[in-house]
């Protein structure tokens, strides 16, 4: 398709009071979110890799220079053909949406998607309880993403994953990691019938040594950033992890943690499966 046909196929917008552009910037607010079931997903490369997945967006939105890269008008092909509501602007009014001075020039409204707790398999799963900071949580599903894990559950009240903060923190892995919210009773009862180990980061377990024999499958628990877990998680857990320090440092920040542990354990099962 050229340049030209794919222009006259785009609906074209170019006013910031446009709904569709209100409903875009919208999507920095939670309530927005909650009431159009949407977040935003920014780059070319995300959507590509989202694509890649299954996952199309409802909404792409794309300014002029986009176009002079192939693998963008590939991607707009393709979501043309699948009915995806195609939209050109200009780098102004992205700029706008994104509220970067610099924006992508390719967005992209996507549906949220949350997994049952049934669902979610593999050796390791990671469980976050009361997460808040939106960074650390789009990090810690990056690093879920990287060892393979299946997937990231979200205990009580925490940030939203769908954040636009969170979407580019995860840098794409938000499509391809299982997200799920689930009640502490509810992990644990996942626990049972999977036959998992619950392994719990506190400032009051051990390190492991060598000689720790990895479980099969487990569930990494982390607490919030400010005040780790709760007396009853940590009662719960069948091990308390303590990560070893030698410096002034007495904590680490969350989704370093996280990723120090998930590493630990797929480096004792011989880094299985790696790609590199």
């Amino acid at each position: 398709m050229g340049e030209h046909d794919r222009a006259e196929m785009a609906h074209q917008i170019a006013s910031l009071s446009n709904p569709l552009i209100k409903t875009l910037k919208g999507l920095h607010q939670k309530k927005v979110r909650a009431e159009t079931g949407l977040f935003l997903g920014e780059g070319a490369r995300l959507a590509m890799e989202a694509a890649d997945l299954g996952r199309w967006p409802d909404v792409l939105v794309y300014a002029p220079a986009a176009l002079e890269r192939a693998p963008v008008r590939a991607l707009i092909d393709r979501a043309e053909a699948r009915q995806v509501r195609i939209v050109e602007t200009s780098e102004s009014v992205l700029a706008q949406i994104s509220k970067r001075d610099n924006p992508q020039t390719v967005l992209g409204a996507y549906k949220q998607h949350l997994h049952q707790l049934s669902e979610l398999d593999g050796e390791t799963i990671v469980a976050l309880q009361g997460v808040r900071d939106p960074g650390n949580l789009g990090t810690i599903v990056r690093t879920a993403d990287s060892v393979g894990a299946g997937g990231v559950v979200l205990i009580g009240e925490s940030c939203d994953p769908f954040s636009v903060e969170a979407v580019r923190a995860s840098m794409g892995s938000l499509f391809a990691v299982k997200l799920a919210r689930a009640s502490f009773a509810e992990v644990l009862a996942y626990k049972q019938k999977r036959g998992a180990a619950l392994l719990g980061a506190s400032l009051k377990g051990r390190a492991l040594g060598e000689e720790y024999k990895v479980p099969m499958r487990a569930i990494v628990l982390m607490g919030n950033e400010q005040s780790g877990l709760s007396d009853e998680m940590e009662a719960a857990c069948d091990r308390l992890v303590k990560l070893p320090m030698r410096g002034r440092a007495d904590s680490l920040n969350l989704a370093v943690a996280t990723a120090l542990m998930v590493y630990d354990l797929w480096r004792r099962r011989g880094y299985d499966g790696a790609s590199a």
